[in-house]
């Protein structure tokens, strides 16, 4: 699967799972952009248990150090970022699908015959928003090429994944599953970038980063 001459926006719910779960595909797609949609910061600078086991001491810091691991990141891939100031579930958030919408679709608007790829949206309430969002932006781009995502670390959870195939299917979804890109030493690299978040998963928690990615292209069925 190429996409080296083709535009690439990757949708990314945290700062980090769009290089956790798309890499590779970053790796070998150079000037892609990745929009985070949950990289605003609290005004509430209470802590929280997550940004605890991090080793921060309040989340105007934790952002601050994960926007910075996040530009490292993507710049060893030759990404660039853009961050939304939308709050993630653990600082308040609490967003509806339109809501996420609204502040991607400018992203995406300046976009034209390109590639979005979306995460298939698996257990965290963060990333199912930002799936919705963008099945409802589907509509409004169809001359973009839509790939879905397998979440890293939440697709190994036993029976995800399929549920939310077989949940697609039933909404008029086909999903076509791609050849992905083989992981490099470089995206193992740019995965130890986010040092902050590797320190709360402890040892082995982020291994599913290791194998392989896997894509999935995204379309209506034809109706009538």
């Amino acid at each position: 699967m190429s996409h080296s001459k083709r535009a690439l926006t990757i949708v990314s719910p945290h700062l980090d799972d769009a290089v956790f779960s798309c890499g590779a595909l970053l790796e070998r797609t150079p000037g892609a952009t990745v929009v985070t949609v949950f990289a605003g910061t609290p005004t509430d600078t209470s802590l929280t248990d997550w940004d605890r086991q991090c080793g921060f001491q309040d989340a105007g810091q934790a952002m601050r150090a994960r926007r910075a691991e996040d530009a490292e990141a993507l710049a060893m891939l030759g990404a660039e970022p853009m961050w939304l100031d939308l709050l993630d579930a653990q600082y308040g958030g609490d967003y509806l699908p339109q809501d996420v919408e609204g502040q991607l679709a400018p992203c995406l608007g300046r976009q034209r015959g390109g590639i979005v790829a979306a995460p298939m949206g698996l257990f965290h309430s963060d990333h199912h928003v930002v799936h919705e969002a963008c099945l409802r932006l589907h509509a409004r781009h169809p001359g973009l090429d839509w790939l879905c995502y397998e979440d890293a670390l939440y697709r190994r959870l036993p029976g995800l994944l399929q549920e939310r195939l077989a949940s697609l299917l039933r909404s008029g979804w086909r999903l076509t599953p791609l050849i992905a890109p083989p992981a490099s030493g470089l995206k193992a690299r740019a995965v130890r970038a986010y040092a902050s978040q590797l320190r709360a998963f402890g040892e082995g928690g982020h291994e599913d980063t290791e194998l392989p990615e896997r894509l999935w292209r995204l379309a209506r069925h034809d109706i009538g």
